[in-house]
């Protein structure tokens, strides 16, 4: 389940400059003992801005039932609430991927938590495995691995595994003992209670915590919502086909991208069938240092290209003009396209990612009831589901709860935030999660991908939410005017 990682903020948030937070405002708690937060700065992914914060490492058993056995070192930020009367409840800020660094996600999007963070601390916790929290990196990406064939998928996991092996048991890194470091975070930080917000995978964590430790949840804030009865994997492909469909749909809908694009459905079947049948030679520029690189561009790569654009409206609204070019004999577009999403997405903690889809997914797969017809019509195929399959059979399988993908039914107040044409949790995820949650309200963006935290005005509909403590009779109107950036007719832009 890959997550809005950071260059999935929208293009026109790229050019931020740095928030100009401060130190600690007078009259904040310090940390209890074991906590040590010092000032540093966290930096966009990109270079593009830095945020002052406090920095400090959480100490924790790797393995919790041997306390005497390997520590590893977990990274924590706070961003200090600017109020010097700030309210008591921290916001817990909870990545995605799995595999994604929550201080790196922070950093990249940090406009869009600037009204919570008037009033609030926000807290950033690397989970085990990610960023700074001894990271279970390997040098392939996962999209790798879906292009693989299974012996080479074999191969790249036992890399992989003897890679992370050499300071780590991956055993250990599940979303189980994740939800346990978290708390034992706020306990070191010293809230009563405390908000959470995750995305995409980080909404697993977010439920799994609520599940856990109840009586420690104010508010929480699901961004992409996987719901805790979901084994994610099987749906992937079909959810990210169902995606592309809409989104070439709603190209036909609007009469500007109708008219320039009047076969643009067709555009996409012939570029896939010519793909299919063979790769074609393509010389781009490099999008970072402009050297031109030679390629075969493939199948495989146009999927990544079509499933990697749903994750953002802004790369969606590129599609028709990318396949109207292909469909004409021009692939170069589309293979630079490859390229600037292959480098935009490039910040999973693959060995971590493993751990958790290993654990807490595969093994609860249906395998009767996956639609193996079903997926062979999609872009993407069976890939993911075979890649996975033998994944998993050579990845260890650590401990996971019995209740982790149970129902969770909870009071506390919630706020449920979906895509329309999001690939990877489409809206009806957040229905099936809303309705254990008694205090929820679930909320769609229309033509919007994976992730709203940065569609306009959703900072102030959260931050409101969080004030109040309730969804109830929450204002919502002014995401009414949201809408997907327009597609573009030209590589000028959107028409007039």
């Amino acid at each position: 389940m890959r997550p809005p990682r950071p260059p999935t903020v929208p293009l026109r948030l790229l050019g931020v400059l740095a928030l100009c937070l401060g130190g600690a405002p007078a009259g904040a708690a310090p940390p209890r003992p074991g906590l040590a937060l010092t000032p540093c700065v966290l930096e966009h992914p990109l270079k593009l801005s830095v945020t002052p914060a406090q920095c400090g490492v959480l100490e924790v058993a790797e393995n919790p039932k041997d306390p005497a056995g390997r520590r590893i070192a977990l990274a924590v930020a706070r961003v200090p609430a600017i109020s010097t009367r700030k309210r008591p409840d921290a916001l817990f800020v909870l990545a995605g991927g799995p595999g994604q660094s929550a201080r790196q996600f922070y950093a990249s999007v940090a406009r869009a938590f600037a009204r919570i963070g008037r009033d609030r601390d926000i807290v950033l916790l690397d989970q085990r495995g990610t960023g700074g929290s001894n990271p279970l990196t390997c040098p392939e990406d996962e999209d790798r691995l879906y292009q693989a064939t299974g012996a080479e998928v074999a191969a790249l996991a036992r890399s992989c595994l003897a890679t992370v092996r050499r300071h780590a048991d991956p055993a250990f890194y599940t979303t189980s003992l994740a939800v346990g470091d978290l708390e034992r975070a706020r306990a070191a930080l010293g809230y009563a209670s405390i908000d959470l917000y995750g995305v995409s995978y980080g909404t697993r964590v977010a439920q799994q915590y609520l599940r856990r430790y109840p009586a420690r949840v104010r508010a929480l804030i699901l961004d992409g919502v996987v719901p805790a009865t979901l084994a994610i994997g099987p749906d992937v492909a079909l959810d990210a086909e169902r995606a592309v469909a809409a989104i070439l749909k709603r190209c036909t809908g609007q009469p500007g991208c109708a008219q320039r694009y009047p076969d643009v459905l067709g555009d996409y079947a012939r570029v896939r069938a010519a793909l299919a049948a063979h790769p074609v030679p393509v010389s781009v520029p490099d999008p970072s240092s402009g050297k031109l690189q030679h390629f075969d561009f493939d199948r495989d790569q146009l999927g990544s290209v079509l499933r990697l654009s749903g994750y953002s409206a802004d790369y969606a609204a590129l599609l028709p003009l990318l396949l109207d070019g292909a469909a004409a004999g021009d692939y170069g577009p589309l293979a630079a396209q490859f390229l600037v999403l292959k480098r935009s997405f490039e910040s999973i903690a693959l060995g971590m990612h493993n751990s958790v889809v290993c654990a807490e997914d595969v093994p609860y797969w249906d395998a009767a009831a996956i639609d193996r017809a079903a997926l062979a019509r999609t872009f993407m195929g069976a890939a993911q589901v075979d890649a996975l399959t033998t994944l998993c059979g050579i990845w260890p399988h650590g401990p996971v709860d019995a209740d982790l993908h149970a129902p969770l039914a909870s009071p506390v107040p919630a706020l449920l935030l979906s895509g329309g044409d999001d690939p990877v949790t489409p809206p009806a995820y957040a229905a099936q999660a809303a309705r254990g949650l008694t205090g929820a309200l679930s909320l769609t963006l229309p033509g919007l991908g994976h992730g709203q935290l940065t569609a306009p005005c959703m900072d102030r509909v959260l931050a409101a939410f969080l004030e109040r403590g309730t969804a109830t009779n929450l204002e919502v109107s002014c995401l009414a005017a949201d809408r997907p950036m327009p597609f573009f007719t030209s590589v000028n832009g959107p028409g007039p």
